[in-house]
């Protein structure tokens, strides 16, 4: 079940803000930048850089995720491995809500979010 309006409007507050404070500079923003989408229950953040061989082609790079699990009240955190698929990320699986999963991406205590 996607998420209500009240919660999706809660959620651009807060990781807007967040994304907004990691942000790199404006006059790099061409090279490197930080975004996020809500899609249903999931709320995605990656990098946008210009693509390898075609700097016109802008390509986006995982950095985390997070799903609400409604009937649990509770988001899941994932990370993307370089088999390209989400994995739970084992210190903390699970947060009780948007602030704590912020804060568990900005501590990135095993380099799996920034690297």
């Amino acid at each position: 079940m996607a998420l209500s309006e009240f919660e999706i409007k809660r959620c651009e507050k807060l990781v807007g803000q967040y994304v907004e404070s990691r942000r790199p500079p404006p006059h790099i923003r061409n090279e490197l930048d930080l975004d996020f989408r809500i899609n249903g229950q999931s709320v995605e953040m990656f990098e946008i850089r210009p693509a390898w061989r075609e700097p016109d082609i802008k390509v986006e790079s995982p950095v985390a995720k997070t799903t609400y699990v409604k009937t649990q009240k509770i988001w899941k955190i994932y990370w993307q491995r370089a088999d390209l698929k989400w994995h739970l990320y084992e210190p903390d699986p699970e947060v009780k809500n948007i602030e704590d999963f912020l804060a568990v991406v900005d501590r990135d205590e095993y380099g799996c979010f920034y690297g």
